[in-house]
């Protein structure tokens, strides 16, 4: 029997959502819900939906009219603590774009009311699903890479600006994923600092600067930042840097984590080669360190789509109700928590902030 799916907002996100439940044999799309009428209609016609879709603009006029297993959320992240616990109450399953919401008490809690409806509750983190993130995982913790001794990762490109969530929360969640799933932890401590030049509030401090700049001392929690630094420190001493911005049209999506073997590269812009092992290190003759042992390795990995994955293993978690424990809420809340540090931290202007742990 198919899992019939409801999908919660049809922007570039929701999209790719959409197509992938409309063509998946275990799925039948119920219903799209955007508040754009005009972009409904533009979705139908692209992905050429049935005609059995239900398009509508009010979603809760339609919840007692259809017949529905599991709610889709790809609305911006404000709203999505009351679309969660409303769906949960419901009886729906409930797949949800990241973040999960912006506050960590909120996710532990609607992982909470997960448990007490007996639903499964996931969250779209793509990248843990990504092939190369996966294979990349077996590499670093099979040992080859020697002492592990940093990590670094740059996410930018000239867009998309979010208007709901600056680029630290659009952006960084990706790699700190990355980074925790390929060291096995969580960091202890965390550091960010950035710049306001797109979306600083009126009345702000620091509006009226010169050259439209915003002092890291002077961010402020409305401030939507479009660049920011961020460092993660791991239990272990390892330390992972990240380069976050969305005004830069050098488009990156690169990491990398360095060893005293050589250096383990997901590089998402290499479309033939996006996991490589650049095997190298030191020799040591009295003062003098010579380079040695330099070879590149392609990393094979299977060829799917991460997106792909991500809708199948929900569809698998609602038939054998069981939580997918790599993308569950609780790993969403361990995430939430970090960057809630973090935005502490760069309205701070980087002050070093230690990282709760929560319970479980």
């Amino acid at each position: 029997m198919k899992t019939k799916i409801a999908v919660l907002g049809a922007g570039r996100w929701g999209t790719h959502l959409v197509r992938n439940f409309a063509s998946h044999p275990d799925a039948q799309l119920v219903a799209v819900v955007d508040s754009s009428r005009e972009r409904l209609t533009q979705l139908k016609e692209r992905l050429n939906l049935n005609d059995n879709v239900v398009l509508t603009d009010n979603w809760q006029s339609i919840q007692s009219q259809i017949e529905c297993d599991a709610v889709v959320i790809a609305t911006p992240a404000v709203t999505h603590y009351s679309l969660i616990q409303d769906a949960l109450q419901q009886g729906f399953h409930v797949l949800a774009e990241k973040p999960l919401t912006l506050d960590a008490a909120e996710c532990q809690q609607l992982s909470d009311l997960a448990r007490q409806q007996q639903r499964q509750l996931m969250v779209d983190h793509t990248y843990l699903f990504h092939p190369a993130v996966e294979q990349g995982k077996a590499v670093v913790q099979s040992g080859c890479l020697g002492e592990l001794r940093y990590g670094y990762a740059a996410r930018t490109n000239l867009g998309p600006v979010r208007q709901d969530v600056d680029a630290l929360w659009d952006l960084a969640i990706h790699d700190i994923a990355i980074f925790n799933t390929w060291l096995g932890e969580q960091p202890v401590q965390v550091q960010a600092m950035g710049r306001v030049w797109l979306q600083r509030q009126e009345g702000s401090v620091g509006a009226g600067l010169t050259d439209n700049v915003t002092p890291p001392a002077l961010l402020k929690e409305q401030d939507l930042a479009d660049f920011v630094y961020v460092i993660l420190t791991y239990p272990t001493g390892f330390q992972a840097y990240i380069h976050l911005c969305w005004l830069n049209p050098d488009k990156q999506r690169r990491l990398g984590v360095v060893g005293s073997q050589g250096t383990l590269i997901f590089d998402e812009m290499q479309n033939d080669a996006p996991l490589t092992l650049q095997h190298g290190y030191f020799q040591q003759s009295g003062d003098v360190f010579t380079p040695a042992g330099l070879r590149q390795e392609v990393i094979e990995i299977e060829r799917r789509e991460p997106l792909a994955q991500v809708c199948d293993r929900f569809l698998q978690s609602i038939r054998d109700n069981q939580p997918v424990s790599v993308s569950s809420g609780w790993v969403a809340a361990q995430l939430v928590n970090i960057l809630s540090c973090l935005s502490q931290s760069l309205q701070q202007g980087g002050t070093p902030i230690k990282v709760p742990q929560l319970a479980e």
